[in-house]
């Protein structure tokens, strides 16, 4: 007889409801305690809390598009069928923790924070500005960062050697 590893996904799915909370939390108390458009610095010359308001895409794409409601709902749809082809992705693979299982609860998560607040609110609130060597990044925020934490675990999985299949129990009776 022969029984499948035992079943992943619960935790899959705890690390994104994780990520979820902790944007939520982050962006409220950013959003109660700095004013829009202001920042407070954390280690000069390097990272700064900060208030922005972020109607387009990822590094601000499209946010200065002349049909801002087309760009929000476009983002919106986008994001909704990436979610669901995550979700099924999960499904799929939700035997086992592994490299691209967990970047992939990262990347739900990411992607449902930011979802949550552009139907929401209509914008995201992006809060960490982050300066290097003089280059100053774009703001973004928890659901962002997980999103890119997560695109770097799938690489680094890709890059891996392939892995043998999941384990079988099995149990052999005489």
């Amino acid at each position: 007889m022969s029984f499948p590893a035992p079943h992943k996904l619960p935790w899959l799915l705890l690390i994104s409801a994780f990520v979820i909370v902790a944007d939520r939390v982050t962006k409220t108390v950013v959003a109660s305690h700095v004013p829009l458009g202001e920042g407070t610095t954390v280690i000069p010359g390097f990272l700064r809390i900060t208030h922005w308001l972020n109607e387009g895409a990822a590094f601000s794409l499209f946010a200065d598009s002349a049909s801002p409601n087309a760009v929000r709902w476009g983002l919106i749809a986008f994001s909704a069928v990436a979610a669901i082809a995550v979700v099924i992705a999960l499904v799929r693979l939700g035997s086992r923790i592994t490299f691209a299982t967990v970047a992939l609860a990262l990347v739900l998560g990411g992607a449902l924070g930011n979802l949550h607040d552009r139907v929401v609110y209509g914008s995201v609130v992006d809060f960490i500005e982050v300066h290097i060597f003089g280059y100053h990044w774009p703001d973004f925020n928890v659901a962002d960062s997980s999103i890119v934490i997560g695109a770097c675990l799938l690489l680094l999985d890709s890059l891996l050697p392939a892995r043998s299949a999941d384990p079988v129990i099995t149990t052999e009776t005489h």
